[in-house]
């Protein structure tokens, strides 16, 4: 993955094709295979949209396509890590004005309007900040987020505090809103009561609420081990 400046333009490229861009950055980031009936389930279109716009990307120079699999190239990185970066910044900018769910909708209808210069405003007057409302990190601060593990992987009576909802389960706004109402939310503190392996859920307590969540969502949910002492108070919106 290469470093790239803010200013890269990306100002000639679709909202297609930025949006297609954001998820393969975000899939081959955490070297999961990108593959066409994935990208149209994300996406809610069908297979056939998706190949036809993989050809064009590759023809753009943004992938390659080959017996290794779909990469993005050098220009690619570029310019999926500006569309990234956009999104998650428009996601801080409303987070006294919308609800924690509904963050990621607003923002990818709004990204693809924000200027290289308007982009580094923000990131200045947001104060740099290393992750997106949702825990994901801003590229070129994945660091900050390496040392959390999925939900899944913490025993029954793990004491743990909520620090991030992947990038691919904000796609799932049904599953956003679920998250939002019983408080799963980045900074919260919570307790592994209960883990049913041949159920495939594992269950959470809230403030003395039990949750129980499916694995398939549990593993999208990244948590730090409780700290020694008290543990910091949840974030909250004004």
């Amino acid at each position: 993955m290469t470093n790239v400046t803010h200013d890269f333009d990306i100002s000639g490229l679709s909202s297609t094709v930025q949006d297609y861009l954001s998820l393969i950055y975000v899939m081959e980031r955490d070297q999961e295979p990108v593959i066409g009936s994935r990208l149209a389930e994300l996406l809610g279109v069908t297979p056939p949209t998706v190949t036809n716009t993989l050809k064009r990307m590759v023809r753009d120079g943004l992938i390659t396509m080959d017996k290794d699999g779909t990469h993005l190239t050098e220009t690619g990185w570029a310019a999926s890590r500006v569309v990234m970066r956009r999104h998650m910044l428009m996601e801080w900018m409303m987070i006294h004005t919308l609800p924690w769910s509904k963050l990621h909708a607003e923002a990818h209808q709004l990204e693809h309007a924000i200027s290289a210069m308007t982009e580094t405003a923000l990131m200045e007057q947001l104060g740099n900040p290393q992750t997106c409302p949702h825990g994901n990190p801003l590229p070129g601060f994945e660091k900050a987020v390496a040392g959390w593990m999925p939900l899944t992987a913490i025993p029954c009576g793990g004491r743990v505090i909520i620090r991030r909802v992947h990038e691919l389960a904000e796609e799932n706004l049904e599953l956003l809103a679920y998250l939002e109402k019983k408080k799963i939310l980045p900074g919260q503190p919570v307790t592994v009561t209960e883990i049913l392996p041949f159920n495939e859920t594992i269950t959470i307590d809230i403030n003395g609420e039990a949750v129980t969540l499916g694995n398939a969502a549990a593993r999208s949910i990244f948590v730090e081990l409780e700290p020694l002492g008290s543990i910091p108070e949840p974030a909250t919106q004004d």
